[in-house]
């Protein structure tokens, strides 16, 4: 079976994949800091999603980000485009052929 067309052309937004790594402080706590695991191309895109929550719904403003495919990328990473940080909640195979990714993507202030 053949998978859905993605353009490769539309890969043109360079994003940093980042981990998260915990430093001790001198409090005996830790603090969180980024480290950056990879330079990706990646084609970005809008969406909201609506989300009930106990004062009603939201809109809650998320990405879904296609990248090539990196055994590097799961839940729990963050990209990174210039000052702007995108948490990445879910990873699948775009087309099922083990070219692409799509992460599902909520963006974060710093």
């Amino acid at each position: 079976m053949r998978g859905t067309f993605f353009d490769p052309g539309k890969l043109r937004h360079e994003m940093v994949l980042e981990e998260a790594t915990r430093i001790a402080d001198a409090l005996a706590g830790h603090a969180e800091s980024w480290q950056a695991i990879a330079i990706m191309w990646a084609h970005l895109e809008p969406a909201a999603e609506i989300v009930s929550r106990a004062g009603g719904e939201e809109t809650e403003i998320t990405h879904r980000v296609v990248l090539r495919y990196d055994v590097r990328v799961w839940r729990g990473r963050r990209l990174r485009m210039g000052e702007r940080f995108f948490a990445i909640r879910a990873v699948r195979d775009l087309d099922e052929s083990g070219r692409y990714l799509l992460c599902l993507t909520r963006e974060e202030t710093a």
